[in-house]
C-alpha cells in the first residue's frame, strides 16, 4: 500500500498543519475510502446487497 502521508525532509523544522492541509488530506482519504467500497461493492455484489437492505432498514426505522 502506498504511504499517504506527505513527505517530511529530515532537516525542515516541525510545522502544526495548516487547515487546508488537512481538509485536503481528508478528501484525499475520503476520495480513497470510497473508491475501496466500490470496488468492494463490484466483487461482492450479493454483501453488497444486504449491506444496502441492512441500511434502508435502518433509516426507516430511524426516529428523529
Amino acid at each position: 500500500m502506498p504511504d499517504t502521508q506527505p513527505s517530511r525532509e529530515n532537516n525542515a523544522p516541525e510545522q502544526p498543519e495548516t487547515a487546508a492541509q488537512r481538509r485536503a488530506r481528508r478528501a484525499q482519504f475520503l476520495r480513497d475510502l470510497m473508491e475501496a467500497r466500490a470496488l468492494r461493492d463490484r466483487v461482492q455484489p450479493r454483501r453488497a446487497r444486504a449491506a444496502r437492505m441492512r441500511q434502508q432498514m435502518r433509516m426507516r426505522t430511524f426516529r428523529w
